[in-house]
């Protein structure tokens, strides 16, 4: 009996998977089936427990990390600024897409930090998980949230899902890390990597931002403009947004010049202040441009806090940086910085002052309103540097 080459392929595959000892998850090839003999059991579950690292995690740059879901390499911790470091092993962005027939799905993930909620953002925002169904047609549509209890929790995401194998799509907390995320899967059903988004779509959005890009306050993981955006586009989103520390650093500009970015996103005027615009953003752009020469780079100006029609401190900081990036703006484009590109502020929130939970930090509907806009801009760069346009089913 004859043995086709692909089934020769994967039985090799696992005969040295299986001599390997001393790494602790297997690689497994996109679109395979895992090995049940990958997962574990627990006493009592009739569920399988498949470690995320079997899959695909996207919105990871590097992959030398000094732990799993980390946002910065390990070298970064003797390169940035101590806050930066810190805020960078939040698992902010951090996603996994996966295929399975299971009737239900369970997650398990242990938190790195106890505290799991802040006072104006939920705990399923800042410690939960966030799953996503692609459905028949094509779209992206939530389906359950993990509601965090504790630093370790186990809970059922969903059940009754119809027979049938189906895209899911993981995301990981905003505002904390996680040292541990495993799906659990009844005994039976399978479970395999999503692989590639496509041609054209493989190299990723890189944002560099304060606490909103990092996803302040989303109530879910997967409401942050960002990661709206990935599934608007059909793109990988790497999420280098720092609380209160986005501030045009050429130390984080320099390892973001590593990333092979389809298009690079500056969106750090809320945490810097008009004379530090004029000063950090000419160096930035030409760090990124000097590594980096055709790739494109999105300059975003501040959003309006929603209050800022009444309290004039407010407005008059929104307009002095804009001011400053503009005018830096347009002195690199007039000394030929090619493919630079410009977003305005004004209308990112929209204009009925719904859009904040604080004045400066996105509700649910500040971020669709975000997306729509960066949407706008970026589908065109995209499409123009040769990123494959999204399906029609997913307009």
């Amino acid at each position: 009996m004859s043995v086709k080459p692909t089934m020769m392929c994967r039985c090799l595959f696992f005969v040295f998977a299986g001599l390997l000892t001393a790494i602790a998850v297997p690689p497994v090839f996109a679109d395979d089936v895992i090995d049940p003999a990958h997962a574990t059991s627990r006493d009592g579950s009739p569920m399988l427990w498949y470690d995320l690292q079997l899959l695909d995690v996207e919105g990871q740059g590097w992959s030398e990390t000094k732990s799993l879901y980390d946002r910065l390499p390990e070298k970064a911790e003797k390169l940035v600024r101590s806050p930066v470091w810190s805020l960078s092993r939040h698992s902010a962005g951090l996603c996994a897409r996966f295929f399975t027939d299971a009737t239900e799905i369970h997650a398990s993930w242990t938190l790195t930090s106890k505290s799991l909620a802040m006072p104006h953002m939920p705990a399923t925002g800042v410690s939960g998980l966030d799953l996503y169904v692609k459905t028949a047609d094509g779209k992206w549509r939530w389906l359950a949230v993990g509601r965090p209890t504790a630093q370790a929790n186990t809970v059922r995401l969903v059940g009754g899902i119809p027979p049938g194998r189906r895209e899911f799509m993981l995301y990981l907390p905003l505002y904390n890390g996680v040292s541990s995320v495993e799906i659990g899967l009844p005994k039976g059903a399978k479970l395999s990597k999503a692989g590639s988004r496509g041609p054209g779509r493989e190299k990723p959005v890189v944002f560099y931002g304060t606490s909103i890009t990092q996803g302040g306050c989303a109530s879910r993981t997967g409401m942050v403009h960002t990661a709206i955006l990935g599934r608007r586009l059909n793109c990988p989103i790497i999420n280098l947004g720092f609380s209160g520390n986005g501030r045009m650093e050429l130390e984080v500009a320099k390892l973001m010049a590593e990333l092979d970015a389809a298009v690079y996103v500056i969106d750090c005027l809320p945490n810097i202040s008009a004379p530090q615009v004029v000063e950090r953003t000419e160096p930035l752009v030409r760090a990124l441009r000097e590594a980096r020469p055709d790739t494109p780079i999105l300059l975003v100006e501040d959003r309006s806090y929603t209050d800022s029609f009444l309290i004039t401190s407010k407005r008059k900081r929104n307009l002095d940086s804009r001011k400053a990036l503009k005018k830096v703006y347009e002195t690199l484009t007039a000394a030929g910085v090619r493919n630079l590109h410009y977003l305005a502020g004004e209308h990112l929130l929209g204009d009925d002052g719904e859009g904040t939970v604080d004045s400066s930090h996105p509700t649910d509907l500040g971020f669709v309103r975000q997306a729509d806009a960066f949407e706008e801009i970026l589908r065109p760069i995209l499409k123009s540097s040769g990123h494959a346009e999204k399906s029609e089913a997913n307009q």
